[in-house]
């Protein structure tokens, strides 16, 4: 294919993310990356990885997309704005990570990316092209930077520019060839170290998360019966996930709330105050969180969460 024709193709493609509500949508050549696979292989050798052990299966797919798909020649990454409108009130109340306020991203992400791929195939016929979204063995982060959509910032996030972090990541690997973003974004953490500062449990080095330490990772993956004790009045008050590193930085305060439906918070649950949280019970809970994210950390791991940081309350 011409080089016109190719950048005919992927402006189309991009033009056409933006229809399908995308914040942005970048293009790089399918390709391995030696240096993302050593820092990878690196951080599963400290053990960093935590509880989340399935990052130590598909090494080679995680690092090489033509592995995922054969043939591959282009990686289309997306950005989608996940940044609430509405936040859940502070007073009298627990906390939840945004990302989790609304319909779970995988189901919402994958539907648009199913149709950008048919856009495609109505482009250039006779393609493969699958679409990931965060729950196979992809670097979205790396990718994303990689096309030039962002610098992957001290809190281990990538971030925009003109509005921060607060986004999805998806990709689309296809073996049709595009015209690719060769310019990447210049890192702009600068000397600011807010996001390590004010991690209330330091599980952030510059660059580097140990998830052993993160308040995700142990309201979320954990599936323990008690939470350790040495995190005693550490959590403030998080029950799902933990958006300190991401609310301190302050790329973040460009951040714009969202237009998807799907991602906005019940009107139930943003009057939810401690006690409507500690009351909640099995029955409810499904009903309420049946699409959510917060499905991952279960009734049970929700229930330990707030029991853990009642426990440390009253000690």
């Amino acid at each position: 294919m011409e080089n016109q024709n190719l950048k005919y193709l992927s402006d189309q493609i991009k033009t056409k993310a933006k229809e399908l509500g995308f914040y942005a949508c970048g293009i790089s050549k399918a390709a391995y990356l030696p240096e993302d696979a050593d820092r990878l292989s690196k951080w599963l050798q400290e053990g960093k990885h935590a509880e989340m052990k399935y990052m130590e299966n598909h090494f080679e797919k995680r690092t090489d997309p033509c592995k995922l798909l054969e043939n591959a020649k282009s990686v289309i990454s997306v950005l989608f704005n996940y940044y609430p409108e509405k936040q859940l009130p502070e007073k009298n109340n627990y906390k939840i990570s945004k990302y989790a306020y609304g319909t779970d991203y995988h189901f919402v992400l994958k539907r648009k990316l199913k149709d950008l791929i048919a856009f495609i195939n109505t482009e250039a016929p006779n393609i493969s092209a699958r679409a990931f979204v965060d729950s196979a063995p992809v670097l979205d982060r790396a990718w994303a930077a990689r096309s030039g959509l962002g610098w992957i910032g001290k809190n281990t996030c990538l971030i925009t520019k003109e509005q921060g972090s607060y986004f999805f990541i998806g990709e689309i690997i296809t073996n049709l060839e595009l015209d690719y973003d060769k310019k990447a974004v210049p890192n702009h953490c600068g000397g600011c170290t807010r996001c390590i500062d004010s991690c209330p449990t330091n599980a952030l080095e510059p660059y580097n998360l140990d998830a052993n330490k993160c308040i995700s990772n142990w309201t979320i993956e954990y599936k323990g019966e008690e939470l350790p004790e040495k995190f005693k009045n550490k959590f403030n008050d998080w029950i799902f996930g933990c958006d300190i590193c991401q609310d301190v930085c302050p790329w973040n305060r460009l951040s714009e709330s969202h237009n998807e439906p799907a991602f906005k918070l019940s009107d139930h649950v943003l009057k939810f105050t401690k006690s409507d949280w500690e009351e909640l019970n099995k029955e409810r809970f499904t009903e309420l969180f049946k699409r959510s994210p917060i499905k991952r950390a279960g009734f049970e791991g929700l229930k330990r969460n707030i029991i853990f940081l009642n426990n440390n309350s009253n000690s």
